[in-house]
């Protein structure tokens, strides 16, 4: 009887000592188990922090891309609005001829007054074209003087040319002059005028014209 009751005191102890084994097992392991929850919850939090950076990068990404569209946008319209004045035309105009000779000289002087009623800016440079009408058949001026550049005349304004010809001083009766016609620069629409300089020219051999016309702005500004 007593070594059965030996026995089952070593039973006991043994027991009792791989109990104590495992409850220590288990708390091992149940301490262990928060830590890698908490390692996962930390690299959860990491892995949305790099989320929303790539997600601020692609923000500004974007922004940038609007930004150069509008940039584009604004210098394409400061290239439309790059636009100038338009040329005077016939119809915009009123042309009127007046005589300007001066005594004592061997050349007449009629100046072409060019008013712009179109009721804007419209730009004029260079040479208008002019023919006279003569009993002998059209006869066309040559050009005179040098060119200038563009005027911009503004609604009312005016710029005058000249036209310079050979007075009849031969005693004879001459090419009777009948009118005048006037085509602006850059048209092809004329006006016809009366001839407002002497009745008649020289007869010539034929060797180029006898009258000139200068360029505009080439005469004297209004008087």
């Amino acid at each position: 009887m007593r070594v059965h009751k030996l026995t089952f005191a070593a039973l006991a102890v043994a027991a009792s000592l791989s109990l104590t084994a495992c409850q220590g097992e288990e708390d091992g392991t149940g301490r262990g188990a928060p830590s890698s929850a908490s390692a996962g919850s930390s690299a959860s939090s990491s892995g949305g922090g790099s989320d929303q950076v790539g997600a601020g990068k692609g923000g500004a990404d974007g922004s940038e891309g609007k930004g150069s569209s509008g940039n584009g946008g604004t210098g394409g319209g400061g290239s439309g609005a790059g636009g100038g004045v338009g040329k005077c035309r016939t119809d915009e105009l009123e042309i009127t001829a007046s005589d300007r000779s001066i005594s004592d000289e061997g050349e007449g002087t009629v100046v072409v007054e060019l008013k712009n009623g179109g009721g804007g800016d419209c730009s004029v440079s260079g040479y208008a074209g002019v023919d006279l009408k003569t009993s002998e058949g059209p006869l066309s001026a040559e050009r005179a003087g040098r060119e200038t550049g563009p005027d911009v005349l503004k609604d009312g304004e005016r710029i005058f040319f000249g036209i310079t010809y050979p007075l009849n001083e031969s005693g004879g009766s001459g090419v009777r002059v009948t009118g005048l016609v006037v085509t602006p620069p850059d048209e092809t629409k004329s006006v016809t005028l009366d001839w407002p300089g002497a009745a008649t020219l020289p007869v010539t051999d034929g060797s180029g014209s006898p009258v000139t016309v200068g360029p505009m702005g080439g005469a004297g500004q209004g008087g």
